[in-house]
């Protein structure tokens, strides 16, 4: 099982995080694409990344957006996991 971050830990890593926030005890961020084709798109991307971490994100699709937020929930708290995710969403939407 992973193991949780301390909140420092998390503080200290996120400015390296384009985008993405601290919300309510999980990594956030919301992505704006330029059509709905194109979000889906990335979201079939990172369904591939995810499952092949054996982690996966609590997200929603609107449209041009997707919002995402990623805790692992075994561990009750953000790891190294989600850190390592949201980097590989940031990669995939700039292509």
């Amino acid at each position: 099982m992973a193991t949780p971050l301390s909140l420092a830990d998390i503080q200290a890593r996120l400015p390296q995080l384009s985008g993405w926030s601290l919300v309510n005890g999980k990594l956030h961020k919301q992505f704006v694409f330029s059509s709905f084709i194109q979000a889906f798109g990335w979201m079939s991307g990172v369904a591939l990344v995810a499952e092949k971490l054996d982690h996966h994100p609590e997200w929603m699709n609107v449209y041009n957006r997707v919002t995402v937020d990623l805790v692992t929930h075994d561990a009750h708290g953000i790891t190294d996991l989600d850190f390592e995710l949201a980097e590989r969403m940031n990669q995939l939407a700039t292509g």
